[in-house]
């Protein structure tokens, strides 16, 4: 559990230094360049990525169960990953109505994605993760809010193609998941 949980701090804490300390981060920037402070994000990124990757595998072979969640939340899961997906994907496809209405979706998707798995899975390790984007995707929303009022951001109006286009990449990459990348990538067959 000590890699699984020194990845979430390193992967959480670099993704949180918006959330806390963004006047740091406005001086780094101009500090080390554009291309410097990216860089050194995306190496602690991936570094934390992998001990959190690396403490799942550990914790999946003495798993402790703190509950056994009812079969029907696997199919609750599976819905809300769909929702998750379609979010993902509103916040990457130009123009759509969710995003002009969400504002954030990426950050939306993570808080629905993690709240899914929470509701599917009663093991300790499991509940540590998803518990922990669940709490950092909430604060990161609320300090997200608070800027683009600070700024008075406008999200432009979306379309009918771009919000089509988001719902179908959304169920594609979910459908995909779903039946084949999830039991390959993580082990786990949602439906089964």
């Amino acid at each position: 559990m000590t890699y699984l949980i020194l990845g979430l701090i390193v992967f959480l804490g670099v993704h949180s230094v918006r959330i806390f300390a963004d006047g740091w981060r406005t001086v780094q920037l101009q500090r080390l360049g554009e291309g410097a402070w990216k860089g050194i994000y995306s190496l602690l990124s991936i570094a934390g990525f992998g001990l959190i990757i690396w403490g799942m595998g550990l914790a999946r072979q003495d798993p402790v169960v703190l509950w056994a969640a009812p079969a029907a939340m696997r199919h609750v899961a599976a819905l809300l990953s769909l929702v998750a997906l379609v979010l993902l994907a509103a916040a990457y496809v130009p123009r759509n109505a969710i995003k002009a209405r969400m504002h954030h979706p990426m950050l939306l998707a993570v808080k629905v994605w993690a709240f899914a798995h929470l509701l599917a899975s009663g093991r300790l390790a499991d509940t540590v993760v998803f518990g922990a984007f669940l709490a950092w995707a909430t604060a990161a929303h609320i300090a997200a809010r608070k800027r683009d009022r600070a700024a008075g951001t406008q999200f432009p109006a979306g379309t009918a193609g771009g919000t089509t286009l988001a719902v179908i990449v959304g169920a594609v990459a979910w459908a995909g998941l779903a039946f084949w990348l999830h039991t390959t990538l993580i082990g786990v067959r949602p439906f089964g």
